[in-house]
């Protein structure tokens, strides 16, 4: 009977095939991932809607500095989820929320300077 292919065999092969090899399947790979799929953002990325992120993962996804992000947690602006040992972790409805508000603020900001 043969055997089924996994992830981990595929990836297993790939790492015998000789560089040359694998350029050009990841070339093959990235021309024809999703060539005929017209997917949308809730197909795409939907299962991160129950999922958590860490600080560092929420901070690069804010795109704020590490200082700052510290701060929105500080004054409770940002609420992890939960906390892991000393770990804090981020809801991501929470995170898309908060930087939807975050960029709103931002392109009203230069509007009320601008009246000055």
């Amino acid at each position: 009977m043969p055997q089924t292919m996994t992830a981990e065999n595929l990836y297993q092969n790939l790492k015998q095939m000789p560089a040359e090899e694998r350029q050009k399947f990841f070339g093959i790979l990235s021309a024809n991932a999703f060539q005929n799929e017209d997917m949308s953002h809730e197909q795409l990325f939907g299962q991160l809607a129950h999922d958590t992120f860490t600080a560092a993962e929420a901070m690069e996804y804010l795109e704020v500095s590490q200082s700052t992000f510290r701060r929105f947690v500080a004054s409770k602006k940002l609420i992890p989820a939960s906390t892991i040992g000393r770990s804090q972790m981020f809801a991501v409805p929470d995170l898309k929320a908060f930087k939807k508000a975050l960029n709103t603020a931002r392109r009203v900001e230069p509007l009320a300077h601008s009246s000055l």
